[in-house]
């Protein structure tokens, strides 16, 4: 039986097995996610995260993401944190800027140092888009929430009651308006003006933390008034620093464009380890 080498990592508690698909590409990704995530029988995560070769001159690696179910997202700010790091601490690149291909489209993750690692990441996330699928307008639930995709679909639901997440999650994810399934947040303004939340992630359940959830719902909170352009959104596992750039903006030496949501959080590793690939699965 072949056994593939990864590293298990997590940003803010949103955890996830990374295989570098460069040296240990993978023919079956789902069925592999299913078996490892598996926090009893598995190594446990809330997916499974191949890092590849770009096959587009744009971007210099790309991502590919399945849920703990198999199912494959279209993005994770957590995951995309951590893809720096190992890039980085592993001596795949020495850019301090990467551009990271997605199925959303191409990130920008600029890497913040300490002892010649990475620490801390911040993640361009691209303009938020509020296009809500018509027919969850004239559902039970439409009013009780805001539609935002951050290149995945988001509900955000602010409410005291953050504590729902387990049964109305589920009900939400799964609601007809969403075909393709939905992310849930609940979120609450706290004394501070920091912004509580807790994530219903589709194909994983409940997770310590959602970068995209994170900036949906900062996004969410500015929109209706209920915060400023900068939010620090905290999490199970986590806070996450959200900035909704109301102009452009140079840093140093970098640039941040007017629109466009700018997520910074941490980056971990756990440990390495060798995992069997299923019996169903075959490497290329």
């Amino acid at each position: 039986m072949k056994m593939i080498p990864f590293t298990k990592m997590h940003g803010c508690g949103n955890d996830y097995i990374y295989v570098n698909a460069m040296q240990h590409p993978i023919a079956h990704p789902q069925a592999c996610a299913i078996a490892w995530s598996d926090r009893h029988k598995g190594i446990g995560s809330d997916g499974l995260v191949l890092i590849d070769r770009s096959p587009v001159p744009e971007a210099d690696f790309s991502m590919r993401i399945f849920n703990a179910d198999g199912s494959e997202a279209m993005m994770c700010g957590n995951a995309s944190r951590c893809i720096a790091k190992y890039l980085y601490d592993h001596n795949l690149t020495n850019k301090m800027a990467i551009r990271l291909l997605t199925l959303s489209g191409i990130k920008t993750l600029l890497l913040h140092l300490a002892d010649n690692k990475v620490e801390r990441v911040t993640v361009d996330m691209g303009e938020p888009m509020f296009d809500m699928p018509e027919q969850f307008v004239s559902s039970r639930y439409s009013g009780k929430g805001s539609f935002v995709s951050m290149g995945n679909p988001h509900y955000v639901v602010f409410t005291d009651d953050i504590d729902q997440v387990a049964e109305t999650g589920r009900i939400l994810e799964h609601h007809p308006a969403f075909p393709q399934r939905c992310n849930i947040e609940f979120a609450r303004i706290e004394s501070d003006g920091s912004i509580r939340t807790r994530v219903w992630e589709r194909g994983s359940g409940i997770t310590m933390a959602c970068g995209t959830g994170a900036c949906a719902t900062a996004v969410a909170a500015c929109l209706s008034g209920r915060a400023g352009r900068e939010s620090d959104i905290v999490m199970d596992g986590g806070t996450l620093h959200i900035e909704w750039r109301e102009s452009d903006r140079s840093a140093e030496g970098r640039f941040f464009q007017k629109n466009h949501v700018y997520m910074t959080g941490p980056a971990e590793f756990v440990f390495d380890g060798d995992a069997e690939l299923p019996n169903t699965t075959i490497a290329k």
